[in-house]
């Protein structure tokens, strides 16, 4: 066992690197690493399916992370993408595929198990390509993400009517109403431990300042939910993204996260390693057109049916064309369908065979398809960096994002003396403000580390001008609960920004635009015939105002329909002061009173 450890760790320190080196990415290192130390390689390792059995807990990890970051507010934001850009994608694909199957001669069940499970793609490859290349943000990471997100949920259904397809009746009906009230009773449980025992139970744990016990309950929670939820017919993987989900709101929601990651990482990449394993490269040799035909066919009706779907979405088009080619390869989900489907009698051994090297081999094509497709667009990627140390100065000011806003609260600093030290995550910013003499470190300022070396422990204020609302978010949850001494000074983009950021108790919260297009209003309006003193009356209502507004729709803007409620009711609120306004007796002095009223 300690031989087969050394094994794949020695097999992916050779190939990871070598394929990051000529630019092929991570993914399929692992692939190549697998495919060398496998039955077709050297042989050094035999029990493929206890390996690949076992590496698939990388993939339940990386559903837990997935739910972890998708809080349920936005998944329902997300329903147009992941029901109607997801569901579209299987529909259209898994029909075009069962067609040319029976076209073929396959049978109609053999068919639609091949065209569902090639429809499916790679979860966990898509968003580890992506990650690498910073595009989970994109808005073709976005959608590749609903469409993932779709296919997940829609296998659990179609595990459910596989006996059907098989032609097995054999369950009677008072079974059948056992097995769905026992999935409804763990479905139900799980949703309530989650929601309700898991906070206190975290909380408990937290106060006990052990690390390791902390990690150890964190493993167990994502395990206890993939079993509960294998035991009710579901994949673990779903069960581990419903937990995430169901974790989201937590205030452990990050450290859960940084406790999970490393054992993320390490099981992934063991199940690309087994992937590259299970592939019978011998099909490769003895049926070479087969397979290049199936290859070719799976990429290319998938890219086809996603890039049409990606702009029926309103996708641009080269958005539409990153879409269509990072999620066009078969999946992981593949693997369990076809092996169910073979033990269900509904497709031959020899077809799932086939099925499942072609799967791999559009698995290993993907990164260097979509690194063709990045230089179609002119997307150069940056090249790789680590992350500066910050010196370890205790500076009393920490400045996270170096745009014009947190410039300008630098230049001030450095006027008066103040010392601060400055964290921006954008390798083309550092290097560009480093030309003028300013001292700046390339990092992530959610990163504890980074916090911890930039000396957080010993400021007293933090300037948050991260413009994007959920890095900004989450780098606020961070400091907050690691340092609560720190003032945070928060720049939003806009009022729903703003009202985030508020939401985690930050005072001291401006919107970017906020004052600069007040004072212009102020010239505006002078412009326009009122006095100095109108114009400053005018701005100093409104603002009041807007500010009593902010206040309210903070505390409901969760709630769509109360948050429209209220942003109406402000509208009219304004009205009716600017009209009493316009009623005050004329006692007051001309020069104050509009020329036009």
């Amino acid at each position: 066992m300690i031989q087969e450890i050394a094994l794949f760790l020695a097999a992916a320190v050779v190939a990871v690197p070598l394929a990051k080196k000529l630019k092929l990415g991570a993914v399929l290192g692992y692939l190549l690493a697998g495919i060398a130390i496998g039955p077709w390689g050297f042989g050094w390792i035999g029990r493929v399916e206890d390996v690949l059995r076992a590496s698939e807990f990388g993939v339940v990890l990386l559903m837990f992370i997935i739910g972890l970051e998708l809080q349920p507010s936005r998944l329902w934001r997300l329903r147009r993408e992941v029901f109607g850009m997801g569901g579209t994608q299987v529909l259209v694909t898994t029909t075009i595929l069962a067609a040319i199957a029976v076209a073929l001669g396959q049978k109609p069940a053999a068919a639609t198990v091949a065209g569902f499970g090639l429809a499916m793609s790679s979860t966990a490859f898509v968003l580890q390509l992506l990650a690498e290349k910073n595009e989970l943000a994109s808005r073709h990471g976005r959608a590749a993400f609903a469409i993932l997100l779709f296919q997940d949920i829609s296998v659990i259904p179609f595990l459910a009517i596989l006996p059907m397809l098989a032609g097995d009746s054999t369950l009677g009906s008072s079974e059948a109403w056992q097995s769905a009230g026992k999935l409804i009773a763990i479905f139900v449980a799980v949703i309530g431990l989650g929601r309700y025992a898991m906070r206190p139970v975290f909380r408990a744990l937290a106060l006990t300042n052990t690390p390791e016990v902390f990690t150890a309950a964190a493993l167990l929670t994502v395990i206890g939910f993939a079993l509960a939820m294998e035991m009710a017919g579901m994949s673990m993987s779903f069960g581990a993204f419903l937990a995430g989900v169901l974790l989201a709101d937590s205030e452990y929601r990050h450290e859960l996260q940084a406790d999970i990651e490393p054992f993320k990482g390490l099981l992934l990449g063991l199940f690309f390693i087994a992937v590259g394993m299970s592939a019978n490269v011998g099909l490769v040799v003895t049926q070479p057109l087969a397979v290049a035909g199936l290859v070719a066919a799976l990429i290319g009706i998938k890219a086809i049916v996603l890039y049409v779907v990606g702009r029926v979405f309103e996708l641009p088009a080269p958005s539409s064309r990153a879409l269509a080619v990072g999620v066009s390869q078969g999946g992981e989900f593949a693997f369990v369908l076809f092996s169910a489907a073979v033990a269900s009698h509904v497709m031959p051994q020899a077809l799932a065979d086939l099925l499942v090297v072609a799967v791999t081999v559009s698995m290993m094509l993907t990164p260097p398809l979509y690194a063709l497709q990045a230089r179609v667009r002119g997307q150069a990627t940056a090249p790789e960096r680590p992350y500066d140390t910050p010196d370890g100065a205790e500076n009393p000011v920490i400045i996270a994002g170096f745009g014009p806003f947190g410039q300008i609260v630098a230049r001030a600093m450095r006027v008066r003396k103040i010392g601060f030290t400055v964290l921006e995550k954008n390798p083309e910013q550092v290097d560009f403000v480093r030309r003028f003499g300013n001292k700046i470190f390339y990092g992530d300022a959610g990163r504890m580390d980074l916090l911890r070396a930039a000396r957080a422990d010993k400021a007293k204020a933090f300037v948050l001008t991260i413009p994007k609302l959920e890095a900004s978010v989450q780098i606020a949850e961070t400091v907050r609960k690691h340092f609560p001494h720190l003032t945070i000074w928060a720049v939003a983009v806009d009022r729903n920004h703003a009202m985030h950021l508020m939401d985690l108790g930050i005072k001291h919260v401006i919107r970017r635009s906020y004052f600069s297009s007040l004072e212009m209003t102020r010239q505006l309006l002078m412009d326009f015939g009122d006095s100095e003193l109108q114009a400053a009356e005018t701005l100093r209502k409104f603002r009041a105002h807007d500010e009593a507004t902010l206040l309210k729709q903070q505390a409901v803007f969760r709630d769509e329909q109360k948050l429209i409620q209220t942003s109406q009711e402000s509208v009219r609120e304004l009205e009716q002061l600017f009209e009493a306004d316009r009623e005050v007796p004329a006692e007051a002095p001309s020069a104050t009173a509009p020329e036009s009223a």
